[in-house]
């Protein structure tokens, strides 16, 4: 019993310090509306958190957050590591599919691999971690560039020389195309445009701010990719980007 009990303080506190970081000032009757929860404990929770030093009620009886709740959330992201975050998660994707799955980040006008898990067949796309890949031809290129505001896109292909490297490599017109659908989608293609033979199916990672920081992908030789199960796989890979993104403090 007194397990529970302690739970359900757990729970009411969280609930409260959410409530209070969604609103400046708020009094203790819209606080009960707004938490469900009865005055009498409510007042309780807040004077608990007053003492220590979360909360803070002016002389007007308004309640408000202090800057401790944001000390605490500045310090921890100094010891969140996103590669060591999304290692399991890339592990994972990489038995699920048995393909080769890589995490990148932009790096001025260019991707760079942070990440690689191989596949354990033969025929295997060659990479490796600290390779600069293109944004315009690649999964992982396409989602960091969708995440970038039209000015900083215009840019960036008015100053990008865009290379064929096969005979499906977009223009610069249909790339700007596809980005308005990739932001829409949440996810990015990769068909045959940045090597022949290979597709790539890749999704965004975002940070506490919303921010995409960086991207997740999986690379199949076209011959072992059935087009079948393409949704299963769309579903997968941003299912597993949406568990790293939460880890670093994302909500949807």
């Amino acid at each position: 019993m007194e397990n529970k009990n302690q739970l359900s303080a757990v729970n009411r506190t969280i609930l409260i310090l959410e409530t209070l970081s969604k609103t400046k000032k708020i009094n203790l009757e819209q606080l009960a509306k707004k938490t469900d929860l009865p005055k009498p404990s409510l007042l309780r929770f807040l004077n608990s958190l007053i003492t220590l030093g979360y909360v803070y009620k002016d002389n007007n009886d308004l309640y408000s957050l202090t800057l401790k709740m944001f000390s605490i959330g500045s310090n921890s992201l100094s010891h969140i590591n996103l590669i060591d975050i999304a290692a399991p998660f890339a592990d994972e994707l990489c038995n699920y599919f048995n393909e080769t799955v890589h995490m990148g980040i932009l790096d001025e006008d260019h991707a760079v691999y942070v990440l690689k898990r191989e596949s354990s067949y033969t025929i295997r796309m060659y990479s490796r971690v600290g390779k600069r890949i293109p944004l315009y031809c690649t999964a992982i290129g396409k989602n960091l560039l969708s995440d970038l505001n039209q000015k900083d896109i215009d840019n960036y292909l008015n100053s990008t020389k865009v290379i064929p490297f096969t005979k499906y490599t977009l223009s610069k017109d249909e790339l700007k195309s596809q980005l308005e659908l990739i932001r829409e989608q949440g996810w990015a293609e990769d068909d045959q445009e940045h090597e022949e033979g290979i597709t790539c199916i890749g999704a965004s990672i975002r940070d506490f701010s919303g921010e995409i920081v960086a991207a997740l992908s999986v690379s199949w030789p076209i011959f072992r990719f059935k087009d079948k199960n393409k949704d299963e796989v769309i579903e997968k890979i941003k299912d597993t980007c949406d568990k790293i993104s939460a880890l670093l403090g994302y909500e949807k």
